[in-house]
């Protein structure tokens, strides 16, 4: 799995920094996220936090995704009148 820095999550989700870094954290804590410090390519830059899913967050979000999909599939309950 790639590595990807916080800034590109937050461009691809649209969330802002306050909400998307809490929840980064968290998933790393839970063992689902790995994390890592970069070195800025540019010296003198601070260092960057990267990111990836650990086994164990691409299988759940596998099966999130599978159970989006199957949920879709299925027929509404909703009844017309």
């Amino acid at each position: 799995m790639t590595w990807r820095h916080g800034y590109e999550l937050a461009r691809e989700t649209d969330l802002q920094s306050g909400t998307l870094y809490p929840i980064l954290m968290r998933l790393a804590e839970q063992g689902l996220l790995e994390e890592e410090w970069e070195p800025s390519d540019t010296p003198g830059r601070p260092l960057r936090h990267i990111y990836r899913l650990t086994v164990t967050g691409r299988a759940l979000a596998r099966e999130m995704t599978n159970e989006r999909v199957v949920g879709a599939l299925r027929p509404s309950k909703v009844t017309r009148r």
